[in-house]
């Protein structure tokens, strides 16, 4: 499907499986161009490339600012400043209780959940910026907005990713948004690692991409500081 005079340069992190592959998937299809990375490339082999578009996967650790550094340099010198920007990547904690996960444990989460996210903006977002136009979305959870026990690091991440968003949307000139959005309750590994076969129960990552790519998709300034959620069927 060609859509070169609507087709947008997209930026997601975390593309090597759940909802960022699923994203890359939908978004491919309709023709833009998509630019992703993953901290390692099992995956990227078996993305959907769309014929209509060139795309990037880059293996890159986002809780290294020197490696997002490298990555976003070439990414605009190469594709452009990015119109849609999306913070994907996040880990979260095997479950247990807080005083038993370890400072390791505790620590990667909130570098690759918070870190990683604000290591992206740094060098992605002043193009933008520079240019007045775009939207950003980092992804929260509906434990970024309430909370379950085992699951502390991974609240107070996503907690921090609500705050963190919605200053920076303070921080934008006009012309742009930034957004913190729930993507709802998806059946991908991260959920199965919680819920178990409960996981089971809820949509899996390219049914709930079919809803969360016309959603992102009109995504605008009205939207700048909006704490959202993917609305359901």
């Amino acid at each position: 499907m060609n859509m070169s005079k609507n087709a947008k340069m997209i930026v997601i992190t975390g593309v090597s499986k759940g909802l960022g592959r699923a994203l890359v998937e939908g978004f491919a299809a309709l023709g833009h161009t998509i630019v992703g990375c993953a901290r390692a490339s099992s995956s990227f082999d078996h993305l959907t490339a769309s014929q209509e578009a060139s795309h990037d996967f880059s293996v890159v650790d986002v809780s290294s600012d020197e490696q997002v550094r490298n990555w976003a340099s070439r990414i605009i010198a190469d594709f452009g400043v990015p119109d849609l920007l999306i913070n994907n990547a996040a880990v979260i904690n095997q479950n247990a209780k807080l005083w038993q996960i370890d400072a390791e444990e505790f620590d990667r989460s909130m570098a690759i959940n918070v870190s990683g996210t604000a290591n992206v903006i740094r060098h992605f977002v002043p193009a933008m910026v520079k240019r007045r136009k775009g939207v950003i979305v980092n992804l929260s959870s509906g434990w970024g907005r309430s909370v379950s026990a085992e699951v502390a690091p991974y609240c107070a991440t996503k907690w921090a990713i609500e705050g963190l968003t919605r200053a920076l949307a303070e921080e934008l000139p006009d012309g742009m948004c930034a957004v913190p959005l729930n993507p709802g309750i998806i059946n991908t590994e991260m959920l199965q690692s919680c819920f178990a076969s409960g996981a089971e129960h809820y949509p899996k990552p390219d049914e709930w991409a079919r809803r969360a790519i016309p959603f992102l998709l009109q995504l605008g300034p009205q939207h700048n500081g909006q704490p959202l959620t993917v609305p359901e069927d």
